[in-house]
């Protein structure tokens, strides 16, 4: 019986992933989607090769004010210019790009940050992604555009603060609840067949 459990459990944690937009894919994107206001976070950004024969050569990052930008992790094959207020500890960080790799046809080229969000909302993203030939894509446009700009939605830290800030929690907590019955049923069945 509790096999059956875990497999519905299982069932349903597929059905989520699989009910995404599609237009989750094959864009530009910062993840994690939704974060809790004013606590740090690695956040990534992945920004798709969709040019056939083409590559990325450089990724604009041109972060939403109040964002506090930390820290970087490091990219290899690619060099990174900072743009900033202020210095040290008081540095506001603006925009940040990677240059000199190259990311072919089909694959993501994927940079990875420290911040952590001052206030609850959405905050917008703006990328600009330059390929070898020379042409530019600019990821800011409205989420039904074929260029749609990324979006971290911050939850309040209490929970207070209106319904949708409610239901981000709710999503948290019910995703968080799903990988852990996922990560449970793979340990389950690992264990029977020992």
């Amino acid at each position: 019986m509790a096999s059956i459990t875990w497999r519905a459990a299982g069932a349903l944690v597929l059905v989520g992933a699989l009910a995404l937009p599609a237009s989750a894919f094959g864009h530009a994107s910062v993840s994690p989607p939704t974060v809790v206001e004013a606590q740090g976070q690695i956040f990534t950004v992945a920004v798709p090769t969709e040019e056939e024969n083409d590559t990325t050569v450089k990724v604009e990052v041109d972060f939403p004010s109040g964002f506090g930008v930390d820290s970087f992790e490091a990219a290899p094959g690619w060099t990174r210019d900072v743009k900033a207020t202020g210095s040290g500890e008081e540095a506001d960080i603006q925009s940040a790009t990677w240059s000199g790799g190259s990311v072919p046809t089909g694959e993501d080229a994927v940079f990875r940050f420290v911040a952590e969000p001052n206030s609850a909302g959405d905050d917008t993203f703006v990328v600009k992604q330059t390929y070898g030939s020379g042409k530019v894509v600019e990821w800011s446009g409205a989420e039904s555009s074929d260029t749609p700009a990324p979006i971290v939605h911050v939850v309040d830290a209490v929970g207070g603060g209106g319904g949708s800030n409610t239901l981000a929690i709710i999503a948290l907590v019910v995703g968080a609840l799903g990988l852990l019955v996922g990560l449970a049923a793979l340990l389950g069945r690992k264990r029977a067949l020992a």
